[in-house]
Formats: structure tokens, C-alpha cells, sequence
């Protein structure tokens, strides 16, 4: 295999309306393996989020990391992704989330920690252009001077990565450490000022209306690369919808490591 150039695709922008935490899941899988298999260009997606969530990595045991009495109390539903990865806290229009579906051949020969900083090199750019001081710190976080602002993470399958990061808008840091058990374990004798600091929202940052923001990253993509609006699909769609009920739903799955 060679490894290949942004260039040499035409890019799919996804960007539909809110939609729920199991069915982000499905989408992500389904439409990864639909650009590993030819059958979709390599597709940015940003999403819209109906409800709130924990995503948590597909590697992660969900008792370590979830406060269940916590997230009954915010009514907030827990998800396992199929991509490793730390717990992600996330409220609609608190968040800012995208993945990109990319042929295996774009960072053929890279090591993930490479692969991490080259897929989202742009979404850099995207950021300082904002004015903020922003840079890649090893393994997958998006960082600040101000803090964290954000974390990826990566599946590779069926000929393709799958890579994702979240990025904090606004954050209610109180409910994320009353949800979260590994944000209250670091935080613990320090205080909620210090989970403030430590996951520095962008709107604090920039001032800017969370679309203001996504808009910033979408026009930097497309200056650097070829990049059309597209869709989901119907197809895509309902096979989503199956796998969203029939596994991302599921305790089974979002239990699989207890």
C-alpha cells in the first residue's frame, strides 16, 4: 500500500440535524466501513446531539468510569463507542464533536500517535486562527495554555480509521464530576475550579457562538482540501437505526467490559 494525500480525494461534509447518543454511534461505525468498501468519499461529520451522554472508549469498564446514581440524576444516558479512548462528557450545544471516515492508505505507515496529530492538523489551524494558542499533546488531547480543550480517539476497520474528537464548548464541570468518577478521582481534593481549568471551554476562549466556531473549522477544511456537503442517507440511515437498537442500546454492549 502507498500512503496517499488528502488531495487525492473529494471530501463528504455530514452535518444533519440532533440526533441520539446510540444512533452517533452506529453512524460512525456504518459510515466508516461504507468508505473502507469504496461505497462513500472519506466523509467529515459533525454532529448534533439530542440528548446528553457519556461516551465512554471500547475499552473502558463502565463502573470504573460512570457514576450510575449520577447519570439517573441528570438523565444522562451511557454509550460505548467502538473506538478506544478516555470518557467523554457531553450536553447539546456544550460540545463540539466530528469524526473523519478515511481510507487505512491516508496515514499508511504512520503510528497512531502520528496518525492522531496529522488527522487533526487542521482542526489546528481551525483554532489559532480563533486566536487560540492551541497544539497536539501526545497521545490524543487538544490542548491549550488555558487547559485541555479537547480529546480524539481512532478505530481502524475494513480498510479505513475511524477518528474522533470531542471539544468543550461550555461545560457544567459540577454535573460532569457527579457523572464522571475518573473527573472526581483527579479533582477530588482540589475542587470544581479546578475542573473548570482543566477542560478549558472554547467559548470562554473565543467569545463565539458555538456555530461561529464549527463554521471556522468547515471553512478551513474546505480551504485546505475539496470538500462538498452530503448526507447521511436513507440506506445509511435506517441501517444505523437497526444497529443503534440492536447493539449501541444495548446493556450487553455498553456493559461488555462491567
Amino acid at each position: 500500500m502507498t500512503r496517499t494525500d488528502w488531495n487525492d480525494y473529494d471530501w463528504e461534509l455530514i452535518h444533519e440535524g440532533p440526533q441520539p447518543p446510540a444512533l452517533h454511534m452506529a453512524l460512525d461505525a456504518i459510515i466508516t466501513d461504507e468508505v473502507g468498501a469504496g461505497r462513500r468519499a472519506p466523509t467529515l461529520r459533525i454532529w448534533e446531539w439530542s440528548a446528553p451522554a457519556v461516551v465512554i472508549g471500547r475499552f473502558q469498564s463502565l463502573k470504573n468510569e460512570v457514576d450510575p446514581d449520577g447519570a439517573r440524576r441528570h438523565g444522562i444516558e451511557v454509550v460505548r463507542r467502538v473506538s478506544g479512548g478516555g470518557a467523554m462528557f457531553i450536553e447539546p450545544g456544550n460540545s463540539i464533536t466530528y469524526s473523519l471516515s478515511v481510507p487505512q492508505a491516508l496515514v499508511h505507515g504512520m503510528s497512531f500517535q502520528e496518525s492522531y496529530a496529522f488527522l487533526d492538523a487542521w482542526v489546528l489551524t481551525a483554532l489559532q486562527g480563533l486566536g487560540i494558542k492551541a497544539w497536539y499533546q501526545p497521545l490524543n488531547d487538544i490542548a491549550s495554555d488555558i487547559g485541555k480543550i479537547g480529546g480524539a480517539a481512532q478505530a481502524r476497520r475494513s480498510g479505513a480509521v475511524l477518528h474522533h474528537v470531542t471539544m468543550s464548548y461550555d461545560i457544567d464541570a459540577d454535573k460532569m464530576v457527579e457523572v464522571l468518577r475518573i473527573g472526581r478521582e483527579k479533582l477530588s481534593d482540589k475542587g470544581t475550579t479546578s475542573a473548570k481549568k482543566r477542560v478549558d471551554p472554547l467559548r470562554t476562549q473565543t467569545g463565539l457562538a458555538r456555530e461561529a466556531i464549527i463554521d471556522r473549522m468547515v471553512e478551513t477544511f474546505a480551504g485546505l482540501h475539496r470538500l462538498t456537503s452530503g448526507q447521511v442517507g436513507s440506506g445509511t440511515l435506517a441501517l444505523a437505526q437497526a444497529q443503534a437498537a440492536d447493539k449501541f442500546s444495548t446493556p450487553e454492549w455498553t456493559g461488555v467490559v462491567p
